[in-house]
């Protein structure tokens, strides 16, 4: 997955071993992850267990 996310709210990601993703620290997907374009979509909306929208699209890519 080329497209990268930064994490907007806290979450235990169910569906990556209860990865926890922290808010304005971490990036979705983490090295390793590849999630399906349903999971993202969940996440970028309020689709999913939370309710509320986890991740948003980054505009630039990060160079690290």
């Amino acid at each position: 997955m080329d497209e990268k996310y930064k994490v907007i709210k806290t979450f235990k990601d169910l569906e990556d071993n209860e990865h926890v993703y922290i808010a304005n620290k971490d990036i979705y997907p983490r090295d390793g992850l590849e999630p399906t374009k349903k999971r993202v979509k969940e996440l970028t909306s309020n689709k999913n267990k939370i309710g509320e929208t986890l991740i948003e699209k980054l505009e630039e890519n990060i160079k690290e």
